[in-house]
């Protein structure tokens, strides 16, 4: 049995198990046409059939090969889904003053309006799509795609997330296009950060993973100047990575003493 078999066996038990945890029964995501989206999708049509919404929101920046890798997603996978524009929310509030990074987190964070909004019509939870590699570095808007109730591929790499595609056959174009969040024309993840995933993964999981120190990784062979970023990105966006932090009044305070698991039943 392959790595990524026994990978897709425990996170189809980890969805089952979290969601009806909950006493709901459906789940809605945001299929982009991106891999890490299309992923999860495959792995919950596994478990939840037509229990599982996509909804594709598009803007007026979102590509033709995007909206188009993922109605052909749904086709292959028999996946139930629908499409609600955010265009004419984001063309009501853009001004000209506004800068690409500031459209495309505005445009995150409707985009999980509109999805959290159509969780709560279907009775459903909604599930993330952040790889390990997005939430180490920071690369996510708050409130935006990093909001969700359940992660399924939040411990996996984003060359992790590739592999684990192959796998599960998702479609040859989503696999081969260059990651984007599609937040703006032309947007490309590695462009913006400044590397490919294959070397940011590589010192991700030297740092994170195996312990080395930054001389250590240094000392290998790595890049000096994207050891240092990685490292400096992972401790700048920490915050990304924690419910708010509430400052503490009482003995039982929520996420500092009064910690109780999902699970638990009266």
């Amino acid at each position: 049995m392959s790595r990524y078999t026994l990978i897709s066996h425990h996170l189809e038990n980890f969805l089952s198990s979290e969601v009806r945890k909950t006493g709901l029964q459906k789940v809605v995501l945001g299929l982009s046409g991106g891999l890490d989206s299309a992923v999860v999708a495959v792995l919950a049509q596994k478990v939840f059939g037509n229990d599982l919404l996509c909804v594709k929101i598009p803007s007026h920046y979102s590509s033709q090969n995007s909206i188009d890798d993922a109605d052909a997603l749904c086709e292959k996978f028999h996946i139930r889904s629908e499409v609600t524009s955010i265009e004419p929310m984001l063309r009501a509030c853009e001004t000209k003053d506004m800068s690409p990074l500031r459209i495309g987190n505005f445009s995150a964070r409707l985009r999980m309006a509109t999805l959290f909004d159509v969780s709560a019509r279907e009775g459903a939870l909604v599930l993330g799509t952040s790889n390990k590699s997005e939430l180490m570095l920071g690369y996510g808007t708050l409130y935006g795609d990093l909001a969700s109730a359940i992660n399924p591929i939040g411990d996996l790499y984003k060359t992790e997330v590739f592999e684990l595609a192959r796998y599960l056959e998702v479609n040859d174009s989503i696999i081969a296009k260059p990651p984007s969040a599609d937040l703006w024309e032309g947007q490309s993840d590695e462009s913006e950060i400044g590397y490919a995933y294959v070397d940011l993964d590589r010192v991700l999981k030297g740092y994170v993973e195996l312990r080395h120190t930054k001389e250590e990784l240094i000392h290998a062979g790595e890049d000096p100047q994207l050891v240092n970023m990685v490292i400096e990105r992972i401790y700048k966006n920490q915050f990304k990575r924690k419910m708010p932090i509430i400052a503490k009044l009482t003995s039982r305070t929520i996420n500092h003493d009064f910690n109780y698991p999902r699970d638990i039943t009266l």
